[in-house]
């Protein structure tokens, strides 16, 4: 395996010490210790936490392994130094890397620089005291082949449970914070927020549930921070009746009438109705009245529970227990979400229950707030920090959605989240509605659930795909220049649910805010990374948290690199660069020449191919979207007539791409309508990681002793193959200006289109060759219609642009 350890801080000597006592490895009795080996086996004895009695420590000593022909026990009682090869030896063993497989006893420093783990300074070949004191610092602060930092898994053995309920604050070692707090003693109650809209008419502020988690310890004064997920699916899923709203794609590309608009025409404006008056408060009080037994959770909110923080779930309007209608992003949605920050920080009132009135404070609040989650809940993270909300210092938005229609549609098309063919926003809005979940409460909502179903139906428009006022309603590029928390971005480089020009525009969108902002490319799909072996993730967003919301000096914004990238060649690599994405990054121009991509001049030419199929492939492609979808990359005879493909000579050196590639087409379609896909890709024979993370082992990681677990997990190499997609895009003939203004397309007549697809950053290796596959109908994301239309490109009038990465 790689280490790939970004958020050790360096720490003093002084302050080593410092932090070695408070957590008990260095006393007044060992502190001034000089003899290396008597203080070696303290640090030992304190680790092997299972062995009550010295003698058990000593039968613990005999299972690890010195040197190559001394055990450690016997190494202890015949020598009076600690050299560096030994300690190192037994350090490997204790992070569970295995001695013939992963290091030779003979050379243990070999294996630390291979591993890419830290070496202690030190001067000769064996440690002096305070040399073996920083030593076992930095061992605690290295990760274990697990992919969890050495101290992490003694407090999965229990190290900690020591300092349970003996504790005022959260304690920190390296910068990041200590699961010092007990988690069975976590105080779970639930109160209901009053927010300042009224999404179902009643006549009545709405009223949200939200479920809490804090530290036994605030009870007794201690102010926490907290980390805020707001789950539409917190509180059940409608799964049955959202496939029933789900849409069929095999239907024709439509013509679309021309227009003439402008985005004024289009553009979203907050309704001006007036708000019922808040509810009179009968009374206050510091005890909730509602408790629950386990919440959905998320093992990175896991984590930090022990770690001295409070966790929140809300699900917002229209979900079980709490007032309103699903509206899937819209601003009912982010005044909801930002309503639970508003109570954290004084400035909206909460309930015990949804009838008396009787207001319950946040009194145990820090009111620092961060929001974390992934995709929808990531979304609505990304949406709360656009208000500028007070209270809400940072977000982590993992695989999250910064504009609707860039999710449901692209280029003037209806487009699927990858995998959910016929989804839309009424779809997941039903899938949401947990209120349908308590027959009694539906039963009174049901007949403006409806309607409001046939409203978003309406406006999501799937007959042209066009960007209009529903879309610029869910679009949150507009409020970009709101954003005043620092932002930390997650998201995969092969996600095509959340597409990441997703991620992108945000990135690129609040460089001037003067906020910080991180960002993490993997090479999954829609996951979650907190449990890699291969990158320190839980414990960069400790060290960020840590500073964001405790308000700690731990250097972590110039400690954690502005960009981290998972290499695509490399298993087990990730990279630090300064950007991603920047538009002032140098391109190449490649033209198309017949079948080739070339820097050469071409000469004019033109090439065409149909959509139509025979109706048996048609069928076959329709239910089998991954057999198509390698058919496509491969060039399978099938498809022969059904695309263009253009590749390079093989590469004679590695590429970086980085950021938007842009096809450039002068294009006809033989009817009055069309629609043009692209893929990018990657053509040569290599390994290439596996689409899903493997699974290494199974409930491994664990936040504390006696705690929740998560499996442990990493991208791994699969069978060689000899092509592989590296981005794509979309865009409707139609919609030649922009995703709003609906152009003629006359049959036959060549038009001149632009373009961008989704952002990557992708090495490709020497000898490979850079391909563009130019179709139409995808069989994954677009309508599928099986038309007979025939489209011709004017070769020697299109290029393709590829940035490429420089640091």
């Amino acid at each position: 395996m790689k280490n790939n350890q970004f958020a050790i801080r360096p720490t003093l000597f002084g302050d080593q010490i410092t932090e070695l006592k408070e957590i008990g490895f260095l006393d007044k009795d060992n502190s001034n210790e000089n003899d290396p080996i008597k203080l070696w086996k303290s640090f030992l004895s304190k680790t092997f936490i299972e062995a009550k009695t010295s003698s058990n420590f000593e039968e613990k000593l005999h299972t690890y392994m010195a040197t190559p022909d001394q055990n450690l026990s016997e190494y202890l009682d015949s020598s009076i130094k600690v050299s560096v090869q030994t300690f190192y030896n037994v350090a490997l063993q204790l992070l569970k890397f295995n001695p013939d497989v992963d290091f030779s006893f003979k050379d243990p420093l070999k294996a630390m620089e291979k591993i890419q783990l830290p070496i202690a300074d030190h001067q000769g070949n064996n440690f002096s005291p305070d040399e073996l004191k920083s030593a076992w610092y930095w061992l605690l602060a290295t990760h274990n082949k697990d992919g969890q930092t050495y101290i992490d898994s003694l407090a999965a053995k229990g190290y900690f449970t020591p300092f349970y309920g003996k504790v005022s604050k959260p304690m920190l070692f390296n910068g990041k914070t200590l699961p010092v707090f007990d988690p069975h003693k976590l105080i779970r109650e639930v109160v209901y927020v009053e927010s300042p809209q009224d999404s179902d008419h009643d006549g009545k502020r709405d009223l949200l549930k939200a479920e809490i988690l804090r530290p036994y310890e605030t009870e007794n004064g201690l102010k926490v921070p907290v980390l805020y997920t707001a789950s539409p699916y917190n509180q059940g899923t409608n799964d049955e009746t959202g496939e029933k709203l789900t849409h069929n794609v095999n239907v024709p590309l439509k013509h679309k009438i021309p227009n003439d608009l402008n985005y004024e025409d289009i553009e979203y404006h907050e309704s001006s109705d007036s708000l019922p008056l808040a509810r009179n408060i009968n009374g206050e009080t510091k005890k909730a009245e509602e408790t629950f037994s386990r919440e959905s959770s998320y093992t990175l909110n896991d984590y930090f529970l022990a770690r001295g923080f409070a966790v929140i779930y809300m699900a917002g309007i229209g979900t079980k227990d709490s007032d309103g209608l699903r509206t899937t992003g819209d601003p009912e949605e982010t005044i909801s979400t930002i309503s639970i920050i508003k109570w954290l920080t004084g400035d909206l009132p909460a309930f015990t229950n949804r009838t008396d009135n009787i207001e319950i404070k946040a009194w145990w609040s820090n009111k620092k707030v961060a929001m974390t989650g992934r995709s929808y809940l990531g979304t609505l993270a990304t949406a709360a920090a656009t208000t500028g909300v007070k209270g809400l210092k940072t977000v982590i938005s993992e695989a999250a959605i910064s504009n609707w229609y860039d999710y449901y549609r692209d280029g003037g098309l209806v487009i699927a989240p990858g995998g959910f063919p016929g989804e839309d926003a009424d779809v997941l809005a039903e899938e949401t509605f947990s209120r349908r979940l308590q027959p009694g409460d539906f039963n009174e909502i049901k007949g403006k659930w409806n309607q409001k179903i046939e409203e978003i139906q309406k406006g999501e428009d799937r007959d042209t795909g066009d960007y209009n006022t529903f879309w610029d309603a869910r679009n949150y590029h507009k409020n970009f220049k709101n954003i005043t928390a620092d932002v930390f971005m997650v998201h995969g480089l092969n996600d095509w649910n959340v597409k990441p020009r997703n991620v992108e525009r945000l990135w690129n969108g609040i460089k001037h805010n003067g906020v910080t902002q991180k960002i993490i490319l993997h090479q999954g799909q829609h996951i979650y990374i907190n449990a890699f072996r291969s990158i320190d993730y839980s414990d960069i967003i400790n060290l960020w948290l840590t500073h964001e919301l405790l308000g700690i000096d731990n250097q972590a914004k110039e400690i954690i690199p502005d960009v981290i990238v998972q290499d695509n060649v490399e298993p087990e690599t990730w990279t630090a660069h300064s950007d991603w994405a920047n538009s002032d990054d140098k391109e190449i121009k490649y033209n198309l020449s017949s079948d080739k991509l070339t820097t050469d001049s071409v000469t004019s030419d033109s090439e065409s191919f149909v959509d139509q199929l025979p109706e048996t492939d048609f069928e076959s492609y329709r239910d089998d979207n991954v057999t198509w979808e390698q058919d496509l990359i491969h060039g399978n005879d099938k498809l022969a007539h059904n695309q263009l493909t253009f590749k390079t000579a093989p590469l004679t050196k590695e590429l970086l791409l980085d950021g938007k590639i842009n096809v450039n087409l002068k294009v006809a379609s033989s009817e009055n309508l069309g629609m043009l896909s692209f893929q990018i890709i990657d053509y040569g024979k290599t390994k290439r990681f596996n689409v899903s993370p493997t699974l290494l082992a199974k409930n491994s990681l664990a936040g504390t002793y006696d705690w929740r677990e998560d499996d442990l997990r990493e991208f791994t190499l699969g069978k060689e193959s000899s092509a592989k997609m590296i981005t794509k895009g979309h865009i409707n003939l139609q919609n030649r200006e922009n995703n709003y203004k609906i152009n003629e397309l006359n049959p036959n007549i060549f038009y001149n289109i632009n373009v961008e697809l989704q952002p990557t950053f992708y090495k490709l290796q020497t000898g490979h060759q850079l391909g563009l596959i130019i179709y139409a109908t995808d069989f994954g994301m677009t309508v599928r219609g099986n038309q007979n239309i025939k489209y011709t490109v004017q070769l020697d009038q299109s290029s393709l642009s590829v940035p490429l990465h420089e640091d």
